[in-house]
């Protein structure tokens, strides 16, 4: 029991979010005007992410030792380890120093010099995430950009152990994407929570309609930049079609699951369903298809640019 609730301390599903860490080096893999092998991109991204993961399992546990009382008033929440009392303060402390030693060790895996680059973006996203437990989670629009950017972060350590430069499309999508899901967790709480402050004090400070308007801004951005990269890569994505001397940019068929899974989360949250965009992911089947089917969609145009060159 002692060990499945440390394994729920370190809370082991949040490390999907390291997949942000592969998007640089897999999109510079699809780019034909790179020469850069699967082996060299993906091998230090991969221990770039596992650096990302026990960091963000540490951080977490940071958190959860300074939220242990409004965590108990939770209705999720308190059935945390710490706030339940299934491990104790201390040995939630020991645990997260030696987290945060072997994600320091996971950096050592990646040559030099991307290793020290990495190394620091690491100890940035730390101090980040960091920072925002001890005060920018109480602070309107502060929290979000906090949030925002321990997303970003995860994408240039990525490109930083690939050793591949980050386009400004990626990263605006990254920070629009991050934006989008904690301003739509927020107003998910307001819509499933009775009293969403008592949970989360920063939520005193926000109103329904600026939620409302904050959630859909940033749904809005990040489509409309996506839209941009999309048409930014239309000479690399552009195929002859069969019998027919035009071509056609096959990446713009990403746009339809996008633009679905966006205004589908939109309508989940503000009705209620879910208080979490991420939780969506997880539960919702026609999010699932639409995500799959943007995956697929993705590939497709890169595994015609790979077979070509």
């Amino acid at each position: 029991m002692a060990l499945v609730a440390t394994l729920r301390l370190l809370r082991p599903k949040h490390w999907l979010k390291s997949a942000f860490v592969l998007v640089g080096p897999l999109y510079a893999l699809g780019d034909p005007s790179r020469q850069l092998s699967p082996k060299d991109a993906l091998i230090p991204a991969l221990f770039a992410a596992i650096a990302f993961a026990l960091a963000s399992s540490a951080c977490y546990i940071v958190n959860d030792l300074m939220d242990v009382e409004s965590d108990r008033l939770h209705p999720r929440k308190c059935k945390r380890p710490i706030a339940s009392g299934e491990v104790s303060t201390k040995a939630a402390g020991l645990i997260a120093v030696a987290l945060a030693g072997l994600a320091a060790g996971s950096c050592a895996f990646i040559g030099l010099p991307a290793m020290w680059w990495v190394a620091g973006i690491v100890a940035i996203y730390t101090v980040n995430v960091v920072s925002y437990s001890v005060r920018l989670k109480h602070m309107v629009i502060a929290d979000v950009v906090s949030l925002s950017g321990g997303f970003v972060l995860r994408v240039l350590g990525g490109c930083a152990a690939a050793g591949v430069s980050p386009s400004t499309w990626l990263l605006n999508c990254t920070l629009f994407f991050a934006m989008f899901l904690a301003f739509g967790k927020r107003l998910g709480e307001r819509r499933t929570v009775e009293d969403a402050g008592a949970i989360r004090a920063v939520q005193a400070k926000y109103t329904d309609e600026l939620l409302r308007m904050a959630t859909v801004v940033t749904g809005v951005a990040l489509m409309v930049t996506y839209a941009g990269y999309v048409e930014s890569r239309h000479s690399d994505y552009t195929k002859a079609l069969p019998g027919l001397e035009a071509g056609f940019n096959m990446l713009w068929f990403t746009t339809i699951p996008a633009v679905y899974g966006i205004l589908r989360s939109i309508v989940l949250l503000e009705t209620g369903k879910y208080d979490d965009p991420t939780e969506i992911l997880s539960r919702d089947l026609p999010m699932q298809i639409s995500a799959t089917v943007f995956c697929i969609l993705t590939m497709v145009p890169w595994v015609m640019n790979l077979s070509a060159s």
